[in-house]
């Protein structure tokens, strides 16, 4: 049956694993997963195959995986050739990709949880959600903004990671939760930088490149 990915358009989650195979030229088969308003996600078959009622879900041969951070590290250990999407022969490489697994989670808490809330009216405290992804954001424009000073675009050196599409969506879309780049030069581009990677797809909310072309310019 080949690749499997139980996907819903406007999860950001599923696009990190979407943006990736792209990215690498992966082939496989779509299984739309009607998340709102169906909530099929919570139905006995999905729950048959996800116990957690959670998306993506990425199914290759035996293997299920569950979580998008274990996905994109799985697909780049399986497909990419150049070894470069999760490099695994640097502890210290491979150490600071892990811990910017982890920061992505965060941002879904955050930014991700904000979005959902103006979406898709999950009930939440969301002047608490706003301000806590602020405090995130300011991190990585912090990083990033270290990171330009030594001539790299992406976060953790020359070249995108999987540490990079993990970040990229719930960062992306933060606007769509009443967050706004205004105050976050640097996040701003690297957003582009990514934009530019060959095989980039946009999703609903991430704009292509031409699109916001005066922004790419300046």
């Amino acid at each position: 049956m080949g690749l499997q990915l139980y996907d819903y358009i406007l999860s950001g989650s599923a696009y990190k694993a979407r943006l990736l195979m792209a990215l690498l030229g992966v082939d496989y088969q779509p299984v739309a997963i009607d998340f709102h308003p169906g909530g099929e996600h919570k139905k006995p078959d999905f729950l048959a195959i996800n116990p957690a009622g959670t998306l993506p879900v990425l199914v290759d041969g035996d293997l299920t995986l569950c979580d998008s951070q274990a996905i994109l590290a799985y697909l780049a250990q399986k497909f990419d050739p150049t070894d470069t999407w999760f490099p695994t022969r640097d502890p210290g490489v491979t150490g600071r990709i892990l811990q910017w697994l982890a920061f992505a989670g965060r941002l879904t808490d955050t930014a991700g949880a904000a979005r959902l809330h103006d979406m898709l009216g999950r009930p939440l405290n969301i002047e608490k959600a706003r301000t806590n992804a602020h405090m995130v954001l300011r991190e990585l424009e912090a990083h990033l903004t270290e990171q330009g000073f030594r001539g790299d675009n992406f976060l953790t050196g020359s070249n995108p990671t999987i540490a990079d599409i993990a970040c990229f969506p719930y960062t992306a879309l933060s606007p769509d939760g009443g967050i706004d780049h205004d105050d976050y030069p640097a996040i701003r581009k690297w957003l582009v930088a990514i934009r530019r990677l060959p095989g980039f797809i946009e999703m609903p909310g991430i704009h292509r490149l031409h699109d916001m072309r005066d922004e790419a310019d300046a």
